[in-house]
């Protein structure tokens, strides 16, 4: 009972601390003067991180097993894991912008299974293994899959955002180099010497402004490839292991189950996507372009077909409450 109670506070604590992080996450986009907001979203994310390590813990004492037996306990793992992906450039001192999107994340993925209008109160509580998770693996296979989801889809919303940006970029030169055009056509050549007049004034503020632009679009390409190549280690580290666990419990390494078939699915885009960052000239917004159908692929994968419950993982399926 008293270990039942402190998962019931430490989640508590964990979804209040992210929900702080991320009110103070927009108050920093909204408001850059204000000194130490960044660190106290950063020390937020670290404090989440040590409430859900307890949970998983006490939740391992008290079942008796590694806490990955069903889609509550494996959201929670996935918040886990987007916090622990924040921690490792900061324990190598290294200046990120990856909490901007973890979060976002963390807050959507255990908001999702502590809030009493989406899973079951059955998921929430502790139960016995089902004979089929019954094995050594369960730790090894689960647990890789979850962080490879997790840093897949921190690595996709990057390039997601690296798209946004150049495409906004885009839009902005587009609509003014037609204004520019429009107006020297319609007002003639007085007009248009004032407008060039006034776009050399400006031209310092604008190349300014460009400047930061890129390397904005720099950083996020650079920190999306090193998240998502560290996501596809874990994910094929995954694969394999699920494939030697199916061969034990059910005796062939393959079965094109449907999980299966979309891990399998996940793998190509994410292999295609670091091969085109092989290739100088698809490098940027193509590689971003693969990541973000990546990010698709991947909820598919993780929560489509939990949602479906077919196929030989449907021990892992839910059903939504109806309150």
């Amino acid at each position: 009972m008293i270990l039942a109670t402190l998962e019931h506070i430490l989640t508590h604590i964990s979804f209040s601390t992210i929900s702080i992080v991320m009110m103070i996450r927009l108050m920093i986009l909204l408001v850059h003067e204000i000194i130490g907001l960044r660190d106290s979203s950063e020390n937020g994310i670290i404090a989440t991180f040590f409430s859900i390590t307890g949970f998983l813990v006490t939740r391992w004492i008290y079942s008796g097993h590694f806490p990955l037996s069903n889609l509550y306990e494996s959201l929670i793992f996935l918040s886990w894991s987007f916090s622990i992906i924040h921690m490792i450039p900061k324990i190598r001192n290294q200046k990120n912008d990856l909490s901007t999107i973890i979060a976002p994340s963390a807050i959507f993925t255990q908001g999702f299974a502590t809030s009493g209008l989406s899973l079951s109160t059955e998921m929430h509580q502790s139960t016995i293994l089902v004979p089929a998770l019954q094995s050594q693996w369960l730790m090894m296979h689960v647990s890789m899959m979850l962080l490879s989801y997790a840093a897949l889809l921190c690595g996709s919303l990057l390039s997601a955002a690296l798209l946004v940006i150049t495409f906004r970029k885009n839009i902005a030169i587009f609509c003014k180099g037609k204004n520019f055009l429009i107006k020297s056509f319609f007002f003639g050549e007085l007009q248009y010497l004032n407008e060039k007049r006034s776009v050399l004034k400006n031209t310092s503020f604008f190349s300014f402004r460009n400047y930061y632009k890129y390397q904005l679009t720099l950083r996020l390409d650079c920190w999306s490839y090193r998240v998502i190549s560290l996501g596809f280690t874990f994910l094929t580290i995954g694969i394999l292991s699920g494939a030697v666990w199916a061969n034990e419990a059910w005796g062939s390494y393959w079965n094109w189950d449907p999980k299966e078939t979309w891990a399998f699915i996940t793998w190509t885009i994410f292999a295609i996507y670091l091969h085109t960052r092989t290739n100088q000239s698809l490098q940027g917004t193509n590689s971003a372009l693969v990541a973000s159908i990546g990010f698709i692929i991947i909820w598919i994968c993780y929560f489509g077909i939990n949602l479906l419950g077919i196929g030989l993982h449907s021990y892992g399926s839910f059903t939504l409450t109806s309150n």
